[in-house]
């Protein structure tokens, strides 16, 4: 996704001279690029995130796009306050950038684990939320958020995840991507989970169960009408994402069927509200935590049983 992003921000700095990239000195393999083709465009305040939101505000107030990039949880919950007050409260056109969302940088640790980030943005006034869920959506993302006016959270993986989609997409902020359709359950995911989502369908067809798959890739504003339409057509809702189970996807898609009164079986599947102990690489620790393609496709049977109990008894 990495590539991705960096790919879609040259070709728009390349024809229009409003987008700036602000970096907190990170990612030289495929900043340096930009930096020596936009000179211009291009600003390294150094490890100082709060600074660098500041300056990205600055830029968009006089008429600037402005990308700001770094590692998880760096430009985001290092520097809340300036994303609140300078960012999200002028409207100002500043582009949020984290890579290695979730437990992408694993192996360094709690610090570098950006599972709560998705809630805390969301709950920002006037920010919007992307989280692509492979390369193809992500250099989409970065089109449609720059077109975007005002504050926006871009949240991609680090990098090698593989294309979901074999083809060209329609990409539009706030309208989820129907990967594939099925009448028994559907399963709702934001992020890199989507490939995992897509093997979990895989492996219930073998056993008889029509998935739907909805591409989540907008948080805020989420897709209502496609989760109302899946509730209403396949009766049973779980949400999959690499991020806590509280505020992101999961709560988001909640809070739509709790007032919806539509009768729904529905499950989280995410992380629990606790700081990882362990360190290692993201497969392991998606594994570790329940995230593994035969952990969703086991809580998917679950919660299959679970509706047609409901039905039995007349719910």
């Amino acid at each position: 996704m990495r590539s991705a992003f960096f790919r879609a921000v040259m070709e728009l700095a390349e024809s229009d001279p409003r987008i700036n990239l602000v970096v907190g000195d990170l990612g030289f393999g495929v900043v340096e690029p930009s930096a020596k083709k936009f000179p211009k465009q291009f600003l390294n305040p150094g490890v100082a995130e709060q600074n660098m939101t500041g300056i990205a505000a600055g830029l968009a107030l006089s008429g600037k796009i402005v990308f700001t990039y770094s590692i998880a949880n760096f430009p985001t919950l290092r520097c809340v306050e300036q994303i609140r007050n300078d960012v999200c409260y002028h409207k100002a056109n500043v582009k949020i950038t984290s890579v290695g969302g979730g437990f992408a940088y694993g192996a360094l640790g709690m610090t570098h684990h950006a599972t709560e980030d998705l809630a805390i943005l969301r709950a920002l006034p006037s920010m919007t939320v992307v989280a692509p869920g492979d390369p193809v959506e992500a250099e989409a993302a970065t089109r449609a958020v720059a077109a975007h006016d005002g504050p926006c959270y871009l949240r991609l993986g680090r990098a090698g995840e593989n294309n979901v989609h074999t083809g060209a997409i329609k990409f539009e902020l706030g309208k989820a991507i129907e990967m594939r359709d099925g009448d028994d359950v559907t399963l709702i995911s934001t992020g890199g989970m989507l490939e995992s989502a897509m093997a979990t369908a895989e492996m219930l067809r073998n056993l008889g169960v029509h998935a739907r798959v909805l591409s989540m890739h907008t948080l805020k504003p989420l897709d209502d009408a496609a989760v109302l339409r899946a509730a209403r057509e396949t009766k049973t809702i779980m949400t999959v994402e690499e991020h806590s189970v509280i505020g992101g996807l999961g709560s988001a898609v909640a809070e739509v069927l709790a007032e919806s009164g539509e009768a729904v079986a529905f499950k989280r599947i995410g992380l629990e509200s606790k700081f990882s102990g362990l360190v290692g690489s993201q497969e392991y620790l998606r594994e570790r935590a329940g995230l593994s393609v035969a952990a969703i496709v086991s809580a998917a049977q679950k919660l299959m049983k679970s509706r047609r109990k409901l039905v039995a008894a007349g719910a």
